[in-house]
């Protein structure tokens, strides 16, 4: 090729999800390349945090900010960046802002537009669904981060023939050192990597951990992730209220969760909806006996009993079942646990995902 083809990944700028995270992934994947030129254009939200951005300056990513404060407003931006930069290829992430990417997409003229769903559900109200369709019949490609994800999305009404998945992937490399950690050697206890949020279900595993408590096992419970007070207090409150304050920890953001996974027996992802979660993807990757609640999403990652356990959403008792049942048996959860690693490695390395992103890119711009 004479040309590098120009791609602009358009996504919140949030920084709380998995959608975020995937086109950052795109992105400078694109850049160790010689195929693609990437440009990440966030939509400005009220907690963007400064210190990400910086970050991703100082490590090179091109990227530009668009408002938030206005649907209007952040469609006229990314308009302009859009007849500045020239994009074959516009990717918009997630909802809602796929719908303005694509907006600001077909307004700018760029030729090739994609929507990437992240989850298999989203506060579609019957305007915003009607906009989708509208949208979809002028798009090239519809993607699901999941097959889950992909049934969803043909569920809205979005074309089939155009709807296709392509599973999220994560950077295996931070979990080398996974195997020099011993499943034995490790606290036998449970952390879970989510933020605070409707969507993830922290209560049902608190209240499982109570259970536990009542039968003899008083299980370390680490919590990482952030979200919002509204959401945290809560979860205080009844870990309070169930007598096991003394035993979890509400650890917020923090930086270093391959080093914590890789120090835990047990990662759980108690959830009500996902779309292809990547924390319990990297569960796997450090070794961890994983379970997880038993929706889409999870459902397709997880082989029950073999490389993991699933649990009926929202039931304490079986997910206190299911830890307990491991606990009582850990050579059962060491097994579990080399089988989720060689699982993660195998099929969910991001080199995967970056490749069949870069074919489809490819492939729309000749």
């Amino acid at each position: 090729m004479t040309a590098r083809v120009r791609v602009l990944h358009f996504v919140t700028g949030g920084f709380s999800g998995g959608a975020t995270q995937v086109a950052i992934q795109l992105v400078e994947a694109a850049r160790a390349g010689t195929a693609i030129e990437p440009l990440l254009v966030l939509r400005r939200k009220r907690r963007t945090p400064p210190a990400r951005l910086a970050q991703l300056r100082a490590r090179g990513v091109p990227m530009a900010l668009v408002p938030g404060w206005s649907h209007l407003a952040t469609i006229a931006a990314l308009v302009r960046i859009c007849r500045q930069f020239k994009p074959d290829v516009l990717v918009a992430h997630g909802f809602s802002e796929h719908l303005w990417g694509r907006y600001a997409g077909l307004l700018a003229g760029v030729p090739h537009l994609v929507h990437v769903e992240h989850n298999t559900r989203e506060r579609y109200t019957r305007w915003r669904l009607l906009q989708t369709r509208w949208l979809a019949q002028r798009t090239d490609r519809i993607i699901g981060c999941s097959e889950g994800v992909r049934d969803a999305l043909l569920a809205l009404g979005m074309p089939p023939e155009r709807t296709l998945a392509i599973p999220n992937g994560i950077h295996l490399a931070p979990f080398a050192d996974a195997d020099a950690h011993p499943f034995t050697a490790r606290t036998p206890g449970i952390i879970m990597v989510a933020r605070m949020s409707k969507q993830k279900d922290h209560a049902t595993l608190l209240r499982a951990v109570a259970l536990l408590k009542q039968r003899g096992w008083h299980v370390p419970v680490q919590l990482a992730g952030g979200g919002k007070a509204l959401h945290r207090k809560p979860l205080e409150a009844l870990a309070q209220s169930l007598g096991i304050a003394a035993q979890v920890q509400f650890l917020g953001v923090v930086h270093d969760v391959p080093q914590r996974l890789m120090q835990h027996q047990f990662c759980v992802l108690s959830t009500h909806y996902e779309g292809m979660p990547l924390a319990l993807l990297e569960g796997m990757a450090a070794g961890c006996a994983v379970i997880g609640s038993a929706v889409p999403g999870v459902r397709e990652v997880l082989q029950h009993g073999h490389d993991g356990l699933l649990v009926p959403e929202g039931d304490a008792t079986a997910l206190a079942d299911a830890l307990e049942h491991l606990l009582r048996h850990p050579e059962q959860a060491a097994r579990l646990a080399a089988h989720a690693r060689a699982a993660a490695q195998a099929r969910f390395d991001r080199t995967l995902m970056h490749q069949r992103y870069e074919a489809l890119f490819l492939e729309l711009a000749r």
